[in-house]
């Protein structure tokens, strides 16, 4: 049986209205496939119209198989053990029953053919880096990088037939994202991959550019797609300028038509007003003069209509995506100034940073280290969200912090009134040309914080950051590319280049945080320590 996805005619709108999909046709065989577009264009609410998780107003979505899908945002009971989050608790609890003496009907029924459970899990765990593990642990006790390879491992251990990963880097740190990237070089069915990270994203077998509501398709990797987009961007845009030339010469040759015709029936009238030829003559020469000139003025409007759709046509073509448009306030930091200090401190989970560490001027720090090693713990405590078990965490300058949950914003308010809420002395009209600059112009500005996309969510939080007052003289970002598209990622780096305040960014992205200009790296594993960008690269 070949599986596949087959959605037709596939219509889709948020409640408040706002269409995302209308008349969608695409269908997905077996395979790897990278699927691409600007934040926004409806990629996450696709992979959810076929997992079932949301109902297309109008279309059908048929699955040809079991499957399986990885949200973007995975969110797990903290309370829940381990082997109920891979959802094999009844089995491992029917086993452990047999296993001590009783042999129930119902224990047997539970494990059906399944009596290798508890060994495939551990080994699936253990192939993705989480064999320290044990399946009795809560999920309150693993970090947010290993809740997102358990999500996967359950996955894996249900062995579906249609995989949806939806930015399955986030939060994962390199080991994480190696033994990822070879779970999906080995997947044998349909797979279906929303990423903006680029490793990934050259492992696939074509790419599919979801765009305006429609997909287009692109053989071979995100690198083959880029050389391929680039080509065709250049001939676009040299349509373009040979669109322009045609317009401009239709719209010479019109002038010069009508310079013509007005000639025409100046030397017209002047033979009626000399009277050379009898009347009867110069009514039919006036009529048909008239008609010629008619046909002639419509011979070159329509020319120079081709030329404007011509045209039109050519300038639809080039891509022209918008970009968040970020403006960070003037922050400077003197060079030397004390902007932070930590002292001896004792974090949740066992991190520490043992004697004093200082943070002075407007440096810029990389804070990497493995999932589960109390990175977010770090910064929350810096930003005095959770209170240390010893010692100091003391900011000298006012702070911004940025999480990686993105949970800044209440969902039950427009994107607008979100960024109200922090800047209550700011005038409406200053609310919304600042966020005009991060894309939410007009009636965009009014969705629900509940409705946006990963990548909106981002762009309203970090606006809501940046129009806070005081301004950030020291700025801390969680995993802040988690959720961008790469032209954001860009656009949020030539941002971060002009900032002038200190500068903390917790992430695993490191051709990021190379184009950021780090001047030093912290590495946390047990205690806060320096180390070096060739050290981080290497990992192993």
């Amino acid at each position: 049986m070949t599986h596949s996805i087959t959605c037709t005619s596939l219509a889709f709108s948020w409640p408040d209205g706002t269409p995302v999909f209308d008349g969608l046709d695409v269908a997905f065989g077996p395979g790897r496939t990278g699927l691409v577009g600007v934040n926004g264009s409806g990629k996450s609410t696709l992979l959810k119209l076929i997992a079932g998780e949301l109902t297309p107003s109008d279309g059908t979505v048929r699955l040809a198989g079991e499957v399986g899908h990885l949200p973007q945002n995975v969110t797990l009971d903290t309370t829940l053990k381990v082997d109920a989050a891979l959802g094999i608790a009844p089995q491992r609890a029917a086993l452990h029953a047999i296993e001590a003496g009783d042999a129930s009907a119902r224990h047997f029924e539970t494990v059906g053919d399944d009596w290798d459970v508890e060994e495939r899990a551990l080994a699936t765990l253990g192939e993705l880096g989480l064999g320290h593990i044990d399946l009795d642990r809560t999920i309150g006790e693993v970090s947010g990088g290993e809740s997102v390879l358990l999500r996967l491992a359950a996955l894996l251990l249900r062995r579906p037939d249609v995989l949806l990963l939806d930015e399955p880097t986030n939060n994962l740190d390199l080991y994480a994202r190696r033994r990822l990237y070879s779970a999906v070089t080995s997947w044998p069915g349909v797979l279906i991959v929303v990423s903006h990270d680029r490793e990934l994203l050259d492992l696939v077998d074509q790419i599919a550019d979801l765009r305006a509501g429609e997909v287009t398709w692109y053989g071979g990797n995100f690198s083959a797609y880029e050389e391929a987009l680039a080509t065709e961007q250049e001939a676009a845009e040299r349509m373009v300028r040979v669109a322009e030339a045609d317009l401009k010469k239709q719209k010479r040759e019109l002038v010069d038509a009508q310079v013509t015709l007005a000639r025409r029936k100046r030397y017209g009238q002047k033979m009626s007003d000399q009277k050379r030829e009898p009347k009867i003559v110069m009514g039919a020469r006036k009529r048909a003069a008239q008609e010629s000139a008619g046909k002639y003025r419509i011979m070159h409007e329509e020319k120079l209509a081709k030329a404007k759709e011509r045209l039109d046509d050519a300038v639809e073509a080039v891509r022209d995506d918008d970009e968040i448009r970020v403006e960070l306030p003037y922050t400077a930091v003197p060079p030397g100034r004390e902007v932070l200090l930590l002292q001896d401190l004792r974090l949740a989970y066992g991190a520490r940073v043992d004697g004093g560490f200082d943070l002075r001027g407007p440096e810029r720090v990389a804070l990497v280290g493995r999932n589960g090693a109390g990175k977010t713990t770090l910064l929350r405590t810096i930003a005095g969200e959770l209170a240390p078990e010893a010692g100091e965490a003391h900011a000298h300058v006012p702070l911004r912090f940025l999480p990686q949950r993105l949970d800044l914003l209440d969902g039950e308010l427009t994107v607008a009134e979100n960024v109200a809420r922090f800047a209550p002395g700011a005038t409406n009209n200053r609310i919304r040309a600042r966020l005009a600059r991060f894309l939410f112009r007009g009636a965009r500005a009014d969705q629900k914080a509940a409705t946006l996309s990963g990548g909106e969510r981002f762009r309203a939080s970090l606006a809501a950051l940046m129009l806070a007052e005081p301004a950030p003289q020291l700025l801390m970002l969680d995993e802040p590319t988690n959720s961008l598209d790469m032209a954001s990622v860009r656009q949020l780096t030539t941002a971060l280049e002009s900032y002038e305040g200190a500068l903390i960014v917790a992430s695993h992205d490191l051709p990021f945080l190379e184009s950021i200009g780090i001047t030093r790296w912290l590495l946390l594993d047990g205690e806060l320590r320096e180390t070096t960008a060739s050290e981080v690269t290497d990992p192993a």
